[in-house]
């Protein structure tokens, strides 16, 4: 048997090393006002921090726009992943951006940096669905100080293959048939060969089955269903928001019985390092958590050159990256997916 355990698709989904842990936020929030933020009284809510999802959406941290305002980050890597909706980022490198409808953010926080993920709403007449995934993905020990690095994985640029009859699979990490996903920040886990690190999006239609290959002996490797409630993965049938932890160095087979399904799999050789997590910030030890505390209240981290903790882009802008370096990428909006 290939299944090793079966586990809930909590809030947040536990990772297994060299992940720390996954968020998956959806949101149906409603038409948008000349703020960018909901159109709708925000009335009993608990604005700053409302996680209600009161009429299928929420807040979260912002006031007037949702998202995640100024915040610090040190010691692990944040792989943002907008299947739609978009975000508005801007950080204490001076790099901002707005990505969605694919894009994906790979951020190394390394030694320190703050950053502020907004989710404007840019439809002023209909509705503003958005779809995220944000991944926490530990550094190694000797890569926890490296610079901080803002990078964008455009979503043109990664591969989806179709490996079978009505099955896709979006590769943004970890080669598949031969595919060449973008490259990881260069201080990455990820970016080392021997990680053997994968980040797969796996959708089957109905009646769709289609073998996982095997993976490097010694990985983690977990299937994580969030679509879909009657799908097997070889004979163990799972239901709704299961996570599968398989073996690595076994073919998967996965057959969907029921609607349309679709898993993130998530595989990475672990670090085997401790991990000391207070709130945004991932160490190796109780000391290296207070000084990360201390860096921070210091320092601030480089300082933050907005106006304001929820900066965003005009309704107009397109989807662009301005990197810390003033490298400026541009990219058509993507129709929605």
């Amino acid at each position: 048997m290939s299944v090793l355990e079966l586990v809930e698709l909590g809030m947040p989904w536990m990772g297994l090393d060299p992940f720390i842990f996954t968020v998956h936020h959806v949101d149906d929030y409603p038409a948008g006002d000349d703020d960018l933020g909901p159109s709708v009284s925000l009335d009993g809510r608990r604005i700053g921090a409302d996680f209600s999802y009161i009429d299928g959406w929420s807040m979260y941290h912002g006031e007037r726009i949702p998202g995640f305002p100024q915040h610090p980050h040190r010691g692990f890597e944040t792989v943002t992943v907008v299947r739609r909706g978009y975000v508005d980022h801007s950080d204490s490198l001076g790099a901002t951006a707005r990505y969605g409808q694919g894009d994906v953010q790979w951020l190394t926080t390394g030694g320190g940096i703050q950053h502020a993920e907004m989710f404007p709403l840019l439809d002023p007449e209909g509705a503003n669905p958005l779809e995220l995934f944000q991944i926490w993905l530990n550094l190694p020990p000797e890569s926890k100080m490296v610079p901080a690095h803002f990078g964008m994985l455009w979503g043109e640029d990664i591969p989806t293959l179709d490996p079978a009859p009505g099955v896709s699979v979006t590769a943004i990490a970890g080669s598949l048939g031969g595919s060449r996903p973008p490259s990881p920040p260069p201080d990455s886990w990820a970016s080392r060969p021997e990680s053997h690190l994968a980040i797969w999006l796996i959708r089957l239609a109905p009646d769709a089955t289609w073998t996982v290959p095997q993976g490097a002996p010694g990985v983690n490797r977990m299937l994580h269903l969030f679509t879909g409630d009657h799908v097997a993965v070889d004979a163990t049938r799972i239901g709704a928001r299961t996570g599968a932890r398989v073996r690595p160095d076994a073919d998967v087979v996965l057959a969907n019985h029921g609607e349309p399904a679709e898993f993130l799999m998530l595989q990475g050789m672990p670090i085997g390092a401790p991990v000391f997590q207070m709130g945004p910030f991932v160490m190796n030890s109780a000391e290296e958590l207070r000084r990360a505390v201390d860096d921070y209240h210091r320092t601030g981290f480089g300082g933050w050159p907005w106006a304001g903790r929820a900066p965003v882009h005009a309704r107009t802008e397109g989807r662009f990256a301005l990197h810390a370096d003033g490298r400026v990428e541009h990219r058509e909006m993507q129709a929605t997916r």
